[in-house]
């Protein structure tokens, strides 16, 4: 006892890892094991359950499963290939100009773009009857209707592998740019073009490298992502069959016990599928590093195919804004519009009308989103400080590792067995319920933004805070929070961005009783009221984009006129 107490003395966070641990890890861990016990027969709904492969054999035997897998190997591999092509590529080019600072700027205002809001705004925008063909048309395109083409939906989910490649290149850029920070990238890029590299060529033999260390485990994140992505897939992928995520979602949403143990294996099919993808990812890795080793070595100068392949990635990165861009567009312009008839460009009159007749149902849907994203966000913060600050990353970095977890494994291989976790403790369809589970994936988020910071952070000023008489917990709330007071705010509105977009944890989590804005806008992304769609979205779209405007104006607020602190 007197062993312990010197700890908690010593260290008095040194206990928050593991309680985080189990708190954080429990869910995961029992969400799989009811997960998979379904898989196999036994179900709760089922009084005389006995293991089984009927599942198995019910989910092979089904016409659409094979479409779907294919489906699903495409847009996940494609995106992600297309994704990680655009970042080293565009960063390769842009690197040590003032553009790279400029792109910076507007990373985290691209990354809080919600998925849902980002698929409705893009669909708005690319489809036949969109806005880039009223643009073109009849002058360039002598379209006097609205073409027969197949663009939202299509068979071979073109539109949504090129749609989550140009959203996840954002992402992974923003990764880069944290990974940079972490190793001497500018004394590298010196020493190459002291040897007469090119800008292009220095970046990608010396710093894209160590860079790709630094962002394996994001890559393997966004990976996974790609292979279970559902709110974009229903809204710009094909409908019959759809890729796997939607597909099992689809099966979940029957009442039928036996579609649902049917549903249960397909969960578990996709885990592994994801696990043997990481795998195949990891050889590819090896291949393309020893495939490229003459590349490396060769000493040749001139780089003009390095300079056109990290110009193609430019050019990703330029459609990846400019989609951004043209979706936020679109979702302002339909919230308000009034009659609209093709081909015009713009509405004929502007109206207040879709806003006015959803005014009750959107604050609702604000409200509850908002609450649920807050509650989240708060608890993540708190445990994120605990852990950085217990010396975890540093120390025990197995602790940090499990927190990413709920990002490598896919979300519908353990929300299931999640909710029946929350059924037996009668929180199913409570707003406790979902923000708890909201907290599974914004907790990785807030540590990847915060911990960076967190270790930069000079120790010597809490030594001598320390050596003044200040105990670990004065130290951290009135010496480091303080100077972390940016970093900290960015951190938290990334947390809340990632909640407000969470559409799969709501829908199970939720019980279908739980309705946010997220999951309001990708119901709505099917209709016909594209008025109201735009509403609903566009209030999505606001959410993040005011929490970014708080984590920059508040940190300012509390930093003017500061004196020093009286420990």
């Amino acid at each position: 006892m007197n062993r312990w107490r010197a700890a908690f003395a010593r260290n008095p966070f040194g206990i928050a890892p593991p309680l985080i641990f189990a708190i954080f890890v429990g869910p995961i861990m029992l969400g799989l094991f009811g997960t998979l016990l379904p898989a196999f027969g036994i179900h709760p709904a089922i009084s005389d359950s006995h293991l089984s492969l009927d599942p198995w054999r019910a989910l092979f035997a089904d016409p659409a499963f094979g479409k779907s897998l294919r489906l699903t190997l495409s847009v996940g591999f494609g995106a992600t290939i297309i994704a990680v092509f655009i970042a080293f590529g565009s960063v390769a080019l842009l690197y040590g100009t003032s553009a790279f600072d400029r792109l910076r700027r507007l990373l985290a205002p691209a990354m809080a773009f919600p998925y849902a809001s980002f698929a409705v705004g893009l669909a708005f925008l690319i489809a036949p009857s969109g806005w880039i063909a009223r643009l073109l048309s009849p002058w360039a395109t002598g379209w006097d209707q609205p073409p027969d083409l197949l663009i939202i939906g299509d068979p071979d989910a073109i539109a949504l592998t090129i749609a989550l490649a140009l959203k996840e290149s954002l992402f992974l850029i923003l990764m880069i740019v944290g990974a940079l920070g972490q190793i001497n990238s500018a004394a590298l890029m010196r020493t190459a073009r002291s040897f007469g590299y090119n800008r292009v060529q220095a970046w990608l033999k010396l710093v894209a490298p160590q860079v790709y260390r630094q962002v394996r485990l994001p890559i393997y994140a966004m990976l996974a992502g790609s292979f279970a992505v559902v709110d974009m897939a229903i809204v710009l992928g094909p409908a019959a069959p759809p890729t796997l995520a939607p597909f099992t979602l689809d099966l979940y949403r029957q009442l039928d016990v036996v579609l649902q143990l049917k549903a249960a294996a397909a969960s578990i099919f996709q885990l592994g599928l994801v696990v043997c993808v990481i795998g195949i990812w990891w050889l590819g890795e090896s291949l393309v590093q020893f495939g490229l080793r003459p590349w490396f070595s060769n000493g040749h100068r001139r780089g003009y195919g390095a300079i056109l392949v990290s110009s193609m990635g430019l050019l990703g990165l330029g459609l990846a804004l400019l989609a951004s861009f043209g979706a936020i567009v679109m979702l302002i312009i339909w919230s308000f519009s009034g009659m609209w008839t093709w081909p015009n460009a713009f509405p004929h009159a502007w109206s207040f009308n879709a806003w006015t007749s959803s005014n009750n149902d959107l604050a609702g849907l604000a409200g509850r989103t908002i609450i649920i994203a807050v509650t989240a966000t708060a608890i993540a913060t708190v445990a994120a400080i605990l852990c950085l600050e217990a010396g975890v990353a540093e120390k025990r970095q197995r602790w940090i590792g499990i927190t990413y977890a709920p990002l490598l494994v896919p979300q519908i291989s353990f929300l299931f067995g999640v909710q029946l976790l929350w059924n037996r403790f009668w929180l199913d369809g409570t707003l406790v319920a979902v923000a708890m589970t909201h907290l599974l994936f914004v907790l990785p988020y807030v540590l990847l933004v915060l911990g960076d910071p967190y270790r930069a952070l000079d120790p010597r000023i809490a030594f001598a805070a320390r050596s003044l008489g200040a105990g670990r917990v004065r130290t951290l709330v009135r010496v480091k929070l303080p100077l972390l007071a940016r970093p900290l705010a960015g951190a938290m509105a990334i947390g809340f961005a990632v909640s407000v977009a969470q559409y799969l944890p709501t829908v199970f989590a939720g019980a279908g009783r739980i309705n946010t804005l997220t999951t309001e806008a990708v119901a709505l992304a099917s209709g016909a009221d594209r008025r109201l769609t735009g509403v609903v979205a566009f209030g999505l779209t606001a959410l993040p984009f005011m929490a970014l405007f708080l984590a920059t104006i508040v940190p300012n607020f509390l930093a003017r006129n500061r004196r020093g602190l009286q420990l």
